[in-house]
């Protein structure tokens, strides 16, 4: 069955619309509004939100999404994969110079929601998370973390291992195992000067002839392709190794021995928690915003793995009280940050091909493997 690969308009118009409703019967009075969906925001953070801003949750992020052009809306809370289907002539400029400097350079890009440089920032990056190999009692596959994203491979995972759900982080993973560029990526600072020119050279990897059979050996591996559930499933015992955001895991890697995580040299995608605002949204709460960017809020947030994309010098003293090993999942070392890429969003091109690309390495049912 072929998986949708990126585009999340028509779910917009299933899980959204009940968002809608739900915010119809909302107050109508002069409150500016906060909306976020279930996790998307650390509840300490969410308790010291001034008056008069009001706390909207939703229950999903598409309902986050379809709520912007309705009145009142003045704060969303959406990772970069919704922010992106957001049309930008319905969002306001943040206006937030002075926050906005206290980020890494890698956050730039985010922070443009991936347009041209010169372009005004129109989110607040305020998080940022890679994409970890998650392992269960398996201290052999520890021992063989150079292998990277090719551990994926092992066969005793088979059946055994909780890939993303989303087809273009599965293709990320495979594009690594393979030796290739990402493909509408946007590369954290220092990446494209560090990359092999061999790489840069080959700008077209869906052209591989290697792919097809590459992206149908990986998804052969998995139990599911669901890292919501993929905790769930390593903590039961009912999957080996699964690839989660680092942020849904490092919480327990200090409490858990059971469970160790890996960050390849290669890196990996990055995902981005982003504050956007919708055209004609009142004033930020500008002093709310800043401190998430500061103690004693920031070691609060790090306890929950949530880590702000500051710069290396200022999250030194507060990861200083983390296991090195974990601190540096939270923050990878530059070289490998180097090589972690953003997810820009694609052409209608490009989403066409690689759409085609996941549809033909399909794993083959058990009858036709035998065929």
């Amino acid at each position: 069955m072929a998986l949708p690969l990126l585009h999340r308009r028509q779910l917009l118009h299933l899980g959204g619309l009940a968002g809608l409703a739900l915010l119809g019967g909302c107050s109508n009075g002069a409150e500016p509004q906060l909306l976020y969906a279930p996790g998307e925001l650390p509840s300490a953070w969410l308790k010291t939100l001034p008056k008069p801003w009001q706390r909207q949750p939703q229950p999903s992020p598409a309902a986050v999404l379809a709520a912007l052009g309705k009145p009142g809306m003045d704060l969303l809370q959406l990772s970069d994969g919704w922010a992106l289907d957001a049309p930008t002539d319905q969002l306001d400029p943040l206006g937030a110079p002075k926050l906005l400097d206290q980020l890494a350079p890698f956050a730039a890009g985010p922070s443009r929601l991936f347009q041209d440089k010169g372009t005004q920032p129109l989110a607040f990056p305020w998080a940022f998370s890679t994409w970890v190999l998650v392992l269960r009692n398996r201290a052999d596959l520890a021992r063989r973390r150079q292998e990277g994203w090719t551990l994926l491979l092992e066969p005793s995972l088979k059946g055994r291992l909780v890939l993303p759900s989303s087809p273009r982080v599965v293709m990320e993973l495979v594009l690594r195992q393979l030796g290739l560029p990402s493909q509408g990526s946007w590369p954290a600072a220092g990446a494209l000067a560090k990359a092999d020119p061999a790489v840069l050279d080959n700008p077209s990897p869906q052209d591989d002839p290697r792919l097809p059979a590459a992206i149908r050996r990986l998804r052969s591996q998995a139990l599911a392709c669901d890292e919501a559930n993929g905790l769930n499933l390593l903590l039961a015992g009912e999957a080996d190794a699964a690839v989660l955001p680092a942020r849904r895991v490092l919480p327990l890697l200090r409490s858990d021995p059971r469970l160790q995580a890996l960050l390849p040299e290669s890196g990996s995608p990055l995902i981005w928690s982003l504050l956007v605002r919708p055209a004609g949204a009142a004033p930020l709460p500008q002093a709310w915003l800043a401190e998430v960017l500061k103690p004693p809020l920031l070691n609060r947030l790090l306890a929950k793995g949530w880590v702000p994309p500051m710069p290396a010098g200022r999250l030194a003293a507060p990861l200083s009280a983390w296991p090195e090993p974990i601190a540096e999942l939270m923050l990878p070392a530059p070289e490998v940050l180097a090589r972690c890429t953003s997810l820009a969003p694609f052409s209608a091109a490009e989403r066409i091909q690689w759409q085609a690309l996941w549809d033909q390495a399909a794993p083959k049912a058990p009858h036709q493997a035998g065929a």
